[in-house]
């Protein structure tokens, strides 16, 4: 009889997973077919600007916090390293990846501080700074486009779908179609493969 119960609870448990996981695929699936429809000429325009950075010389400046600090990290790392194609690397830096800048500015002048501070240091006008923030409100974010913008240099960011902040602020948003933080950094290292794949046949 134990057994049994055991049986039937397994197989309860898989029917309410499997059930789980479809719906899952299938929000996925909307989101994709809605970001297909929705961002191509901000894309292009992204990616026509990055390949002139690289072209004169410039490098792409990655930021972001949590999630989007690890897909910062993962595409600047498929620039300098490869994609798919072995080749010269491309420029770029990942700012929430230096643990000892961060912490020695969030202390002594504040965590809204820590990528502006770093973009004041390094970034060049033939540059791009690319912000990911899934809300698009991350105020460290914000700021360190914001002092981008008074040193003349370009800006892409990748949020979701309101309008926020920093997709006002940037001279080029790309803003997917859903406002949940899991499915909107889905879609952003989607975005960033794609980028990748692209720029990587160009150089």
């Amino acid at each position: 009889i134990i057994l049994n119960i055991f049986l039937k609870a397994i197989k309860l448990w898989n029917l309410v997973l499997e059930n789980e996981f479809n719906k899952y695929i299938d929000q996925c699936s909307i989101n994709l077919k809605d970001l297909k429809l929705n961002i191509l000429p901000q894309l292009e325009e992204a990616i026509i600007n990055i390949n002139k950075c690289f072209s004169l010389g410039g490098k792409i400046i990655f930021f972001g916090n949590g999630g989007s600090a690890s897909d910062s990290q993962h595409i600047c790392a498929e620039l300098v390293g490869r994609y798919k194609k072995n080749r010269a690397p491309l420029a770029a830096i990942a700012l929430n990846t230096d643990t000892s800048i961060i912490t020695a500015v969030a202390n002594d002048m504040g965590y809204e501080q820590v990528f502006e501070r770093q973009v004041k240091a390094l970034a060049k006008k033939e540059d791009i700074l690319f912000a990911i923030s899934t809300s698009g409100e991350s105020k460290n974010v914000i700021n360190a486009v914001k002092v981008g913008k008074e040193m003349g240099i370009y800006s892409i960011s990748l949020t979701g779908m309101k309008d926020s902040t920093l997709s006002k602020l940037s001279n080029i948003s790309i803003n997917v179609p859903s406002n949940t933080v899991n499915h909107v950094q889905e879609m952003h290292i989607i975005i960033g493969h794609f980028i990748c794949e692209i720029v990587e046949k160009e150089f």
